[in-house]
């Protein structure tokens, strides 16, 4: 058997494995890797040399940074600030939806559902209203925006470390728009939809007293974290793990700073129990995993296949991309796929003559908002559900569906249609 063979078997396997026992996804792909090498595929002595530090310290970093945020209360703040703006119940929603997005172009998805779905199941309460749907609609809008930016969510720096984009590049990308254009054209669209869903949610909004913001220190890091980033775009020839230490050494100040004011080690207790180590050890073995399947030359062999079902043409090839994208990744976890994709996407460019960014901006469009089909598409959706069966509220995939399908639709095709006439 050869090599190509043999890594393709061991990659389908571990991806059965990566669905059937999702809880123990670092186990699998640390597994995987390990019988990479076991096998002799991946040379042992390259195994950690495959992994991309940058994007761990980054991840690392800035799940810290983010986790003292989440405990100054000044999400919970700026969300009920927003509340006052509002008429109604109907712009009440969309107006939390709009905001998880935006909060969630820098923060984890997850977390920021963590943040916002309290204040949308008060209001719920407040006004007597189902909150399935409202949870619902914060959770897709989360998945929606975490592709605007560089730290928004780990598939972005896993295509910003691929292609070596930095921080400014999701804005403007070698002199044309970058693809936070094409998220939030997707994003605004979108208004429409939730205000069709949610058409008969008319009664008025009484926010109560505002959350009191206990450190603005947090907000500051996080701010500074972005400002770090936009600043060392600047170099181009800066050291390969720039933007890692930055978000590193931004949470350890904030961690130190905390540690002080408190007079207490609860902090750092806090920090380390929230930074999602599973996610990083299961990156870590995806890459090594991916590294071999290149050297067995089984990426190439994906991207020939590709070439065969799309032709020679651009437009053909991307709408598979893209179409394949959306659909698998309402079943299957988006971090892998794109993990192994990247790589395909590159090599179908190659074959074709073209630049990678075409067809890795169409693949993070696809498996981003993929992902608010189903309810086990994403894990800011799995978290929405489980605040709403914690609060003994049953969600149906009907419910899911209802707002998941249209929204999808919207954002991706409007998404994927600004990338194609900015980049074909």
């Amino acid at each position: 058997m050869n090599q190509m063979v043999l890594a393709l078997i061991l990659f389908a396997a571990m991806y059965v494995l990566l669905l059937v026992f999702s809880e123990k996804r670092w186990i699998t792909a640390l597994g995987a890797a390990a019988a990479f090498i076991a096998l002799g595929i991946l040379p042992a002595g390259d195994a950690l040399g495959a992994v991309n530090w940058n994007v761990l310290l980054m991840l690392t970093g800035t799940m810290a940074t983010v986790e003292l945020f989440i405990q100054s209360q000044m999400p919970q703040r700026m969300a009920e600030g927003l509340l006052r703006a509002v008429p109604d119940v109907r712009w009440a929603i969309v107006a939390l939806s709009l905001f998880a997005g935006i909060i969630s172009a820098f923060v984890d998805n997850v977390a920021t559902v963590l943040m916002v779905a309290p204040v949308g199941l008060a209001v719920s309460k407040q006004i007597k209203t189902n909150p399935v749907p409202v949870i619902i609609a914060i959770a897709v809008s989360s998945n929606l925006q975490g592709a605007a930016t560089l730290v928004g969510d780990t598939t972005s720096i896993l295509l910003a470390g691929y292609v070596g984009m930095n921080f400014n590049d999701f804005f403007w990308f070698h002199g044309r728009l970058g693809i936070c254009f094409a998220v939030e054209v997707g994003a605004l669209l979108t208004i429409p939809v939730l205000l069709w869903l949610f058409r008969t949610e008319r009664a008025a909004v009484r926010p109560g007293k505002l959350t009191e913001v206990r450190d603005y220190v947090p907000t500051a890091l996080l701010l500074g974290t972005v400002l770090l980033l936009i600043a060392a775009s600047q170099f181009p020839n800066k050291p390969e793990l720039t933007n890692g230490i930055i978000c590193m050494a931004l949470a350890v100040v904030g961690v130190i700073y905390e540690s002080l004011r408190k007079k207490d080690g609860n902090t750092l207790t806090d920090v380390l129990k929230a930074i999602d180590y599973k996610t990083l050890l299961l990156l870590s073995g995806l890459f090594m995993v991916i590294e071999g399947m290149t050297r067995a030359g089984v990426i190439d062999a994906i991207a020939e296949l590709f070439v065969k079902l799309g032709g020679n043409s651009k437009l053909t090839m991307y709408v598979l991309i893209v179409g394949v994208s959306v659909l698998l990744s309402a079943f299957i976890d988006n971090i892998p796929y794109v993990a192994t994709m990247l790589p395909v996407v590159s090599s179908i460019s190659a074959m074709l003559g073209i630049e990678p960014y075409l067809f890795a901006f169409g693949l993070l469009i696809g498996a981003t908002l993929g992902g608010n089909i189903t309810p086990v598409g994403a894990s800011a959706n799995i978290a929405g559900i489980g605040i709403l069966q914690k609060e003994g509220y049953k969600v149906a995939t009907k419910d899911f569906l209802r707002i998941g399908i249209p929204f999808t639709l919207i954002a991706a095709v409007s998404g994927a249609a600004v990338v194609w006439l900015t980049w074909a």
